[in-house]
């Protein structure tokens, strides 16, 4: 009888979650439906609506914006000009701080890519004494804000002649990038199976081969990830520009905020350059959508 009445009771709790499961699959299916499809583009249609804002605002002239909001262009669409766009073209000053802004971006992108993963490896995978206790210091140092850092950073940059210079800029955003760099992919290397990695010493592979040709390449989508979240940062940055940037070639956050200061009402300049300022990482961020998806996904996973 007590194996009977436990089968039953294997049985009937069986049954439960069965229709626990069958329930849960019924709201995953309804909110996986039209509604929620909907829900979603409505609101990627409000994310993406300042971005057209601007676009449209860039492609009128002073007076109509003026006048009037830019969403008057879907019943005037007449109104549409590209003047401000040879405006911006002719102004040496924007055009100069785009350049100026990528000399500083791609270096601080590309050097805490390089780094942060040759330090990630160390961390994850090479013995050295005090390992444990450098990784908790670079720990320690996500929490410290940049705010605290740029008095005596602007010191040393002046006693050193890195001020106001752009390697000095590249330097800051170096600095502050790594200890985030280290962090996510050390944990993201930990991950990779030991057996691959001993079986690529077997075949004799030392440990600059092992980080090029095996971690590396699984480590793909975190790196893609960070390289995003660098470049974003360092582009969109305004506060480290306006302190340590050369203020005769500042980079394009620093540069429409000068033509606002000096020149309130030049919107046939500040509309286009802000456009092109925020298009620039949009796409970035869509052109390396799929990594840092893939990414973000492995690193949930994990």
């Amino acid at each position: 009888m007590t194996s009977v009445g436990g089968v039953v009771a294997g049985r009937r709790g069986g049954g439960a979650v069965r229709a626990g499961r069958s329930i849960a699959g019924r709201l995953a299916a309804r909110t996986g439906g039209g509604a929620v499809r909907v829900f979603l583009v409505l609101v990627a249609l409000f994310w993406l609506m300042p971005s057209v804002g601007l676009l449209l605002s860039s492609l009128r002239s002073p007076q109509q914006i003026a006048e009037s909001g830019w969403w008057e262009v879907f019943t005037k669409p007449a109104e549409i000009t590209f003047d401000n766009y040879g405006q911006l073209l002719s102004n040496g000053k924007v055009m100069g701080s785009l350049l100026t802004t990528a000399e500083i971006t791609v270096p601080a992108t590309v050097l805490v890519v390089v780094i942060g993963s040759l330090a990630g490896y160390a961390f994850a995978w090479m013995d050295f004494p005090g390992r444990d206790g450098w990784f908790m210091v670079v720990v320690g140092l996500l929490v410290v804000p940049v705010q605290v850092a740029l008095i005596p950073v602007a010191k040393l940059f002046g006693a050193v002649g890195l001020f106001e210079t752009t390697a000095g800029v590249v330097l800051f955003h170096t600095a502050f990038g790594l200890p985030f760099a280290v962090f996510l992919l050390r944990n993201f290397f930990a991950e990779i199976p030991r057996e691959l990695l001993e079986a690529a010493r077997l075949d004799g592979a030392g440990e600059l081969r092992l980080f090029t040709r095996v971690v590396m390449p699984l480590g793909g989508p975190a790196i893609a990830s960070l390289g995003i979240f660098q470049f974003l940062w360092v582009w969109n940055d305004m506060l480290v520009a306006l302190i340590f940037a050369d203020s005769g070639s500042p980079p394009i956050t620093v540069a429409l905020q000068q033509e606002v200061r000096q020149f309130g009402n030049n919107i046939d300049v500040l509309a286009p350059g802000a456009f092109v300022s925020m298009v620039v990482p949009l796409i970035v961020f869509f052109a390396f959508q799929r990594q840092f998806v893939s990414g973000v996904m492995a690193g949930a996973v994990k």
